[in-house]
């Protein structure tokens, strides 16, 4: 489910720490690296257990509707079918997934009253009226459990559930959605413990990740000796954090990360520069890895590998 970028970031939060704070020793880092990995998938599986608990919600709309005493046509026309459609009851009904929901305390984490306003929000919108006009059957409710999905993004109650306990919801934001995109996709027909494909694999958060984080770590003064010569009337000392950071983790990749190409290496710095460091920083940071690339180069200090890799 991680790219490298949403690990680029990680490493990138942690080595600030490490810079920053005296007292935090590596090992910490490290196990913080994990943690925050873990989360990231805590993350996904809260996202779509409120998804689920919003749809839940129809199913007392039915209620209400019923013990009406004077129901409209509207009410008697009413199904519950955004919750009962076999997608969701799959998932509801996964016991692995259950399992997975109560280790992460997504109950004790969730919020009853938004789901209520998100749930009597779209109610309103024509795809989900439209929807409850119409005979539908598995593939119309999964279009209708993306399109409610896209309307939970934007809903404030959404949002503030997620970043009231998931600290790390807007950096891992796009990668979460594609997961519960891919799972609402996968269903009903998946079983088991469907949902663990959306585990980070071995190779992005550990062959990757883990050593880029141990990489840079180790290596900064050395790092430090190429990056002066290029400074050229820039001054080491007053530099960003970030940006000296950015730069430590592109060399990393450019020397250790033998399958990696220096053109994704450079590019993927600049756009994690534009998003979190100065405004200025995306083209210092893009013109200094230009001129350390070409003087590694040159001193043939950089060895890149791999079928059909473009250096």
């Amino acid at each position: 489910m991680l790219s490298r970028r949403n690990v680029r970031i990680k490493v990138m939060q942690l080595l600030f720490a490490l810079d920053r704070d005296e007292e935090l020793t590596f090992e910490i880092a490290r196990t913080k690296y994990w943690e925050g990995i873990d989360s990231t998938f805590s993350l996904f599986l809260f996202c779509f257990y409120n998804l689920l608990e919003t749809t839940s919600v129809a199913k007392q709309d039915l209620e209400k509707r019923r013990s009406k005493h004077l129901p409209s046509d509207e009410d008697k026309a009413f199904t519950d079918k955004l919750f009962s459609n076999p997608i969701v009851q799959g998932a509801l009904n996964n016991p692995y997934l259950k399992k997975a929901f109560e280790k992460e305390a997504c109950v004790q984490n969730g919020n009853t009253e938004y789901y209520e306003k998100i749930y009597y929000e779209f109610l309103k919108e024509p795809a989900y009226l439209e929807y409850l006009a119409k005979e539908t059957g598995v593939e119309e409710a999964r279009e209708l459990l993306l399109e409610l999905f896209r309307y939970c993004r934007k809903s404030e109650f959404f949002n503030e559930l997620l970043e009231d306990n998931y600290p790390n919801w807007l950096d891992d934001k796009s990668v979460v959605i594609g997961a519960v995109k891919k799972t609402i996709k996968a269903l009903p027909e998946s079983e088991g413990n469907f949902f663990m494909e959306q585990r980070p694999d071995d190779e992005t958060v550990k062959e990757f990740g883990e050593l880029l984080l141990k990489t840079t770590y180790d290596n900064k003064d050395e790092y430090r000796s190429y990056i002066d010569p290029v400074l050229e009337n820039w001054d080491h000392e007053r530099l960003a954090i970030l940006d000296t950071l950015l730069i430590n983790m592109a060399l990393s990749e450019f020397l250790h990360f033998k399958t990696i190409p220096t053109k994704v290496t450079l590019n993927e710095y600049v756009e994690v520069a534009k998003n979190y460091s100065t405004a200025k920083s995306k083209e210092f940071i893009n013109g200094i890895l230009d001129k350390l690339l070409e003087k590694l180069k040159s001193e043939g200090k950089i060895v890149k590998e791999g079928r059909g890799l473009v250096d």
